[in-house]
């Protein structure tokens, strides 16, 4: 792993791509589960639903944006995992050659 050129403008369009793609899986997901609860919380105010498969829709969109917040915070940790190894790494080579 190379130090990122965060001088050039090509550099820093690579590094924020590299971060970018750090546990997209779980970040996505997430995402997705944080966005189809927050509308089953605003459902029965917006569109007159009171029942979604016998279960009060707030209570499923609470129970979604609940099970997205893990998901969430594994994205956060092993993006600063992925990040810590990697300076780790550069320190290493950076020791062997001196």
């Amino acid at each position: 792993m190379k130090n990122p050129d965060l001088s050039t403008k090509a550099g820093r369009k690579a590094y924020r791509h590299e971060m970018r793609m750090i546990a997209v899986r779980p970040r996505r997901y997430g995402l997705w589960l944080l966005t189809g609860g927050f509308l089953l919380v605003m459902s029965p105010s917006a569109l007159g639903i009171n029942s979604l498969f016998g279960l009060w829709p707030p209570f499923l969109g609470g129970a979604m944006m609940l099970t997205a917040m893990p998901l969430l915070v594994i994205g956060v940790v092993l993006r600063r995992r992925y990040l810590a190894q990697r300076n780790c790494a550069q320190d290493m080579i950076r020791r062997i050659r001196e």
